[in-house]
């Protein structure tokens, strides 16, 4: 596809591997932070539903490493093993974090329900994506408009990653608000989960400018295609 595609894809790779090892390492460090007030993952995710009011959640335990997520759909907060039983810095962010997306559920914030929206149109686009693009690189003389379908197609999974960037950084602010207010945390277990969200959201932005990147790298290819036309 090019050597300008294969810097774009080097230098994207390289600074994902290195926000992901350095989260990997805060996660890890703040792992060994236990928490004062003994509570683990499941017990901080349950008091901070019940303080918000919330009752019709449940925290669950999901198998796996970095499955932590919150399911809209059946309303629940899904912990890994992990993060479900254990009593640390760590734990308790991430409980607190997708506990923040239950709170926006519940009260529409609007950028959620934006994310949920393209939920099944990323679902699709992410199954025909690769080979509308490609189909259309290798076409760009002959029939160019199907790589401008594969840009649009692109474009939504662009827009899905942008979108996704305020949903994670309000979760991770209601979460550490919670947090502050309630006390649940001595200030070194507070910094160390306010540490770990921080790197946590660098990944989406990330994962946000990797895509508008190869998004504006197949424009390039398209608009070059129809000049040389």
């Amino acid at each position: 596809m090019g050597m300008g595609y294969m810097i774009l894809a080097g230098a994207i790779m390289l600074v994902s591997w290195l926000v992901s090892s350095r989260l990997k390492s805060k996660f890890e460090h703040y792992s060994k932070l236990q928490l004062q007030n003994g509570m683990s993952g499941a017990e901080i995710a349950e008091k901070m539903l019940a303080d918000n009011g919330i009752r019709d959640v449940r925290v669950i335990s999901t198998p796996g490493q970095l499955t932590d997520h919150y399911n809209p759909v059946d309303k629940t907060v899904n912990l890994s093993e992990a993060v479900y039983n254990q009593r640390n810095a760590a734990a308790a962010a991430v409980a607190a974090h997708e506990c923040g997306h239950a709170v926006q559920h519940a009260v529409g914030y609007q950028w959620l329900t934006m994310r949920s929206q393209l939920v099944p149109i990323v679902n699709v686009a992410s199954t025909y994506m690769q080979w509308i693009l490609l189909a259309g690189i290798l076409m760009i003389k002959t029939f160019p408009q199907l790589l401008l379908i594969g840009i649009i197609v692109f474009a939504a999974t662009t827009l899905f990653s942008i979108v996704t960037l305020p949903v994670e950084y309000d979760a991770s602010n209601r979460a550490l608000a919670w947090l502050k207010t309630k006390n649940m945390l001595n200030r070194a277990e507070y910094s160390g989960a306010e540490d770990s969200l921080k790197w946590a959201a660098r990944t989406y932005v990330v994962a946000a400018l990797g895509s508008i990147a190869t998004l504006l790298y197949y424009v390039s290819i398209y608009m070059g295609g129809s000049r040389r036309d």
